[in-house]
């Protein structure tokens, strides 16, 4: 299984970005696909995620109302539309995958990682 994010870059505060995750195809019956961020000198977070199978999404509370996950199954793609960014955003963001249903934004629950793209968000 192979991750790869994309659509990393600086904006401003209160401007929007989407990242893309374009995976390998899957030979799951299901999986989750998960974004994460980590910031300079912090661990890594998880921010939302969602599920093959039917849909299902998550968010941290952090992000909520703010970004939304969601999913192109016909070219392996999953997005992250970022709105109303903070500077606290700022983050290399990853994409996560791991077979199974359950919707959790656990870090040790995902399997495949990608590289990450880079998000700055400037005041």
């Amino acid at each position: 299984v192979k991750l790869l994010e994309s659509g990393g870059g600086l904006v401003q505060a209160g401007g929007s970005l989407r990242l893309s995750c374009a995976a390998s195809r899957f030979t799951f019956d299901d999986y989750r696909i998960g974004w994460f961020r980590q910031a300079p000198g912090k661990g890594r977070e998880g921010v939302s995620c969602i599920r093959h199978s039917d849909g299902s999404t998550y968010y941290a509370d952090s992000v909520k109302g703010r970004f939304t996950i969601s999913s192109d199954n016909a070219k392996n793609t999953v997005y992250l539309q970022m709105n109303s960014l903070k500077p606290e955003d700022t983050a290399v963001y990853y994409c996560a995958a791991a077979p199974g249903t359950a919707i959790t934004l656990a870090t040790s629950w995902y399997d495949y990682w990608g590289q990450g793209t880079q998000v700055t968000v400037s005041s």
